[in-house]
């Protein structure tokens, strides 16, 4: 007797295998059957007309407070995620001081730099830890829909060992460092899959500082690496400007031969006369990786960007002096004051004053890359559709423009600002990362940037646009994306037990209409605690997911099943 049997499906097993019609057997959360089954289940799926695929792995998450509070893990559970990877670019909330001013101060960075609510994760998060492997316990006792697991974050590391020097980005003590490396191996050893650690200046607090661990130096980044080595496990994660990209990976290179450990690294390009830079750092790995290393590449797939909302984080007159007193307003009142003219004529007679940094100045200018996204998103827009374009063409400014197009939907309207690496006006350079054949695809950032995008619809956008619909260059194999997804995603971080349906692997499983897969436009809701703001895009197409054999979402909707698991640590394969 089986748990459950899926038929008549065609399935697209993870492995990269032709999709062909099977059923799937379901026992004690494992596949047991694969194929023609026979026999009988407490339930059976018609699955016919549906994909039938594993569920997908999302590997750059930053859900380290949200899952210590809610069981669904939102919207990751609404695009198909049966597995969460958190602790991501070296921000985390463990281990923690036990008092006011450390919890403030982690709390703090997670907001500067993730763009997550204080208040939400102030009155979310219940502090039941001090030491990662008690912060580890803490989120194996609260039940979840998903399974999620975790990594060892620099910054909180850092800061627990060094207090402030460590905050100031002093350089670390060879004592630091051994202190440093321990409380990693305590983590490790409880069930981290890895550690992770931030390089980037984009990583910045409220009081402009870069975050903890940002000018690490080389012996403390290789005294900790040095415990991966030592332990014979873990992974190793960062991200990075890459401003001197060869000294950069050239540690990376050596800590990974030297301890025999995978590291996976974010990458992307500013624009386009950095994109000699992303092949030339390609072909570096390709070459490291034939000499014993093991470094791969996380890669997006849409560019680096940003959804701006008049209700959102950002947006071309956030800065304007004529705004701020509108930011503290409800959503309701912040509207119609809007829609007053003299308020808006006020506002667009400003010209946003300059934050010396460039990235921040373009979000109030760079109207040539701005795109209304419309009801039905469409991230790669023709240039001839930006909003400078358009307003070139209608007679008016591309302000005015930009004002009233964000004024549609009551206010729910959004642009589209893809601020990094869409100089072509195409997604052409995603393609070419994507294909290499050492990079995976990554960076939904879940859980974090709330008040600036939802790219956790990742999965759901690849397959419907990249696979079926896409008409401005090529496509993905339907086969090949499930795989990405799946299967590379979960090896890249040591897990071995799922990706794939063959027998032995986890029951976690995705039907979809895939005629019918498409994304919803994000909207800004109010849904965190204490009223927390975030970006949030649902889909439609997914019939069922399924974890651990388990039916946790039906047409859109939380059956309440909560079958999902903290991984402590690498899984390996089951055996045959």
């Amino acid at each position: 007797m089986y748990d459950l049997i899926i038929r008549h499906g065609q399935m697209v097993d993870g492995t990269g295998a032709r999709m062909r019609s099977a059923d799937v057997a379901v026992r004690d959360g494992r596949i047991a059957a694969v194929g023609k089954v026979d026999g009988e289940a407490r339930r059976e799926i018609d699955a016919s007309g549906l994909l039938v695929t594993p569920g997908w792995v999302d590997t750059h998450s930053h859900m380290d407070g949200q899952a210590t509070w809610d069981p669904l893990l939102t919207p990751a559970i609404n695009h198909g995620i049966t597995t969460l990877v958190m602790g991501n670019c070296g921000v985390g909330f463990a281990p923690c001081e036990p008092n006011t001013e450390a919890r403030d101060r982690m709390i703090a960075v997670m907001e500067d730099v993730e763009d997550i609510p204080g208040a939400a994760l102030h009155e979310g998060i219940s502090w039941q830890w001090e030491s990662f492997p008690e912060y580890l316990d803490a989120l194996d006792r609260f039940p979840r829909a998903i399974d999620v697991a975790a990594q060892v974050p620099h910054c909180a590391v850092r800061t627990y060992v060094m207090g402030e020097r460590g905050v100031n980005n002093e350089y670390a003590t060879p004592e630091d460092v051994q202190r440093m490396a321990s409380i990693v191996r305590e983590g490790i050893e409880a069930g981290a899959i890895g550690f992770s650690t931030s390089r980037t200046e984009l990583h910045t607090t409220r009081e402009g500082i870069p975050m903890p661990g940002t000018y690490s130096d080389e012996a403390e980044l290789l005294g900790i690496g040095k415990t991966l080595g030592d332990l014979g496990k873990g992974i190793y994660q960062l991200v990075s400007d890459w401003d001197d990209w060869e000294k950069e990976m050239d540690w990376m290179k050596r800590l990974s031969i030297e301890n025999h450990c995978r590291i996976n690294f974010v990458l992307f390009y500013q624009d386009e006369t950095k994109w000699p830079r992303v092949e030339a750092q390609l072909a570096y790995v390709k070459q490291a990786n034939a000499e014993g290393a093991q470094l791969v590449a996380h890669v997006g797939a849409r560019p680096v960007s940003v959804l701006m909302n008049f209700n959102g984080t950002v947006h071309p007159f956030f800065l304007h002096q004529n705004f701020a007193p509108l930011a503290s307003l409800s959503q309701e009142q912040r509207m119609r004051k809007l829609r007053d003219p003299q308020v808006r004529a006020a506002i667009l007679a400003e010209t946003a004053p300059s934050m010396g940094h460039e990235v921040a100045d373009r979000m109030t200018s760079d109207f040539g890359l701005m795109f209304e996204l419309g009801e039905e998103p469409d991230y790669e827009p023709d240039l001839s559709q930006s909003i400078a374009a358009r307003a070139q063409a209608m007679g008016i400014s591309a302000g005015e423009l930009a004002y009233d197009t964000l004024l549609k939907h009551n206010g729910n309207a959004m642009l589209y600002f893809p601020l990094m690496g869409y100089g072509n006006g195409d997604l052409r350079r995603q393609v070419a990362m994507l294909k290499d054949e050492n990079s995976v695809i990554s960076l939904a950032d879940t859980g974090a940037h709330c008040g600036v995008l939802s790219d956790v619809s990742m999965p759901t956008y690849f397959l419907s646009y990249f696979v079926r619909d896409r008409e401005r260059g090529e496509r993905f194999a339907l086969e090949q994306a499930v795989k990405m997804h799946t299967r590379d995603t979960a090896r890249c971080v040591g897990l071995e037990d799922r990706g794939t349906l063959e027998v032995g692997m986890k029951a976690d499983i995705n039907l979809i209409d895939f005629a019918r897969l498409k994304l919803h436009a994000p909207r800004v809701t109010y849904d965190l605690p204490a009223g927390g703001r975030r970006m949030f895009q649902t889909a439609e197409g997914y019939r069922a997911t399924i974890v651990n054999g388990e039916v946790i979402m039906q047409d859109g909707e939380s059956t309440g099943a909560l079958p999902g698991k903290l991984i402590r640590g690498a899984q390996s394969a089951p055996a045959h």
